[in-house]
């Protein structure tokens, strides 16, 4: 039996028990270790070693926490409240109740967008902007299965598609690694390439918003102000804001660092005066505590990737589906997005998963005859599939950190399922078709 899907199906089959999600990546690791013929001492051991793997990350993701905690003192996210609560009346008529639901939810998907490339605090703007919008989501009966596949579309497209941000980072660990495993590419092929498959995550967001969730849905509105104070703005506020959003996506693309971008942001604010420096300590430490729980699982899941690695069955799971293959270019691609969806599911990380994939796929694509265009799409969208829906990913668990701050989100039912299904399997045949056509 193969290691990986043992320990992919147990850890999604305990997510959608409600098993605490570190618990199933831990308990979905241990056996996955055992089958692949590790041992108990050897599993326990490599999983261990591989949690400092997304240290680097969790502490990204903290101190983009900070960050946003503190940007939220300058009153923008208040800002932004404020002007989506005027435009919904107290009583209004239906036609202006259409043009509020509209307009919020164009909000929700450019701030989400913006998160990766424009302004990339990435899923810190979350627990900051999404929680104060719940009575008003509430009040226009939206259905926040919609809400999670606007915003997991905002954090996921933009870093497949566009070069900036996030999406640089992604681009440049696809076109080290291919080279790596002997293509040698233009990093500005990667947009191109990727153009198909993104197509796959729009078709899934108007599916999504015109067809599946359209229908209003009532929830229960719950007073969470008690942890949330609001906080009075002004011009100078706003634009104090937007230069230290300013510096930090320079300092992240002068970096390539996250941790300093962040750094360098919260810097600003707290010199401009916006955060006092007697409160700054606690400012921080609330923030990052904000994205604590994201970083624990992020870090489970490194653990969780590295005893898959260990085992040697990802090799062997591509090499079983090489068998057969044969020539056949149509199940080759649909084959390599499959494993790359399963693979990602489990990780909870496209960025992790383009490392683990090219080594054996690069080769492969050459052996076949896919051209340069149709390789680089194969395995940007064999790592980008599984990153909606997995229960692991920040592009999941950030969602969910928003919408259950009144305890009426489920993560797995209300965010992990509706993202999977409106978007990977689109998604997947869109990657099929462009490494047809490229």
């Amino acid at each position: 039996m193969n290691a990986v899907l043992i320990a992919v199906i147990i850890m999604l089959v305990l997510s959608l028990l409600r098993v605490h999600i570190v618990l199933a990546l831990v308990i979905g690791a241990f056996a996955g270790g055992i089958v692949g013929g590790l041992g108990i001492q050897d599993t326990i051991s490599v999983f261990t070693e591989g949690l400092g793997s997304n240290a680097s990350i969790a502490l990204s993701y903290a101190l983009l926490g900070a960050f946003a905690v503190t940007l939220s003192k300058t009153g923008l996210p208040d800002a932004l409240i404020d002007a989506a609560i005027r435009l919904v009346g107290k009583e209004g008529d239906s036609k202006r109740k259409t043009y509020s639901k509209v307009l919020i939810l164009l909000i929700i998907l450019i701030m989400s967008c913006f998160s990766q490339n424009i302004i990339p605090v990435h899923i810190a703007f979350i627990p900051i902007l999404i929680p104060p919008f719940l009575k008003v989501l509430n009040e226009l009966e939206v259905d926040r299965r919609l809400v999670a596949s606007i915003i997991t579309f905002g954090l996921i497209t933009p870093y497949m598609w566009i070069p900036a941000g996030f999406g640089t980072i992604f681009h440049q660990i696809m076109q080290t690694n291919m080279k790596e495993s002997g293509m040698n590419i233009d990093v500005d092929m990667i947009p191109k390439a990727m153009t198909i498959p993104s197509l796959g995550m729009i078709v899934g967001l108007l599916i999504a918003v015109f067809i599946t969730y359209r229908k209003p849905r009532q929830y229960e509105t719950i007073n969470i102000a008690t942890k949330q104070k609001r906080v009075s703005y002004t011009k100078k506020s706003i634009l104090i804001a937007m230069i230290s959003v300013v510096v930090t996506l320079v300092v992240q693309l002068q970096t390539d660092s996250m941790i300093f971008g962040a750094l360098a942001g919260t810097t600003i604010l707290v010199v401009a005066g916006v955060l006092k420096v007697k409160e700054s300590e606690q400012v921080l430490t609330d923030g990052m505590r904000m994205m604590s729980f994201i970083g624990f699982v992020m870090i489970s899941a490194a653990g969780f990737s590295e005893v898959l690695r260990k085992t040697g069955d990802v090799e062997s799971l591509v090499k079983t589906s090489v068998e057969l293959i044969g020539d056949n270019k149509l199940l080759a691609a649909f084959l390599m997005l499959s494993i790359g969806l399963l693979i990602t599911m489990g990780i909870g990380s496209s960025f992790s998963t383009v490392p683990i994939l090219t080594t054996i796929f690069v080769p492969l694509c050459m052996q076949l005859g896919f051209s340069e265009m149709a390789t680089i799409a194969i395995i940007g969208t064999a790592g980008a599939l599984g990153d909606a829906g997995s229960p692991a990913s920040d592009s999941t668990l950030g969602p969910t950190s928003g919408l259950n701050e009144d305890g009426q989100h489920n993560h797995i039912w209300d965010t992990c399922v509706p993202t999977f299904l409106h978007y990977n399997i689109p998604v997947l045949i869109f990657g099929v078709i462009a490494a047809m056509v490229l």
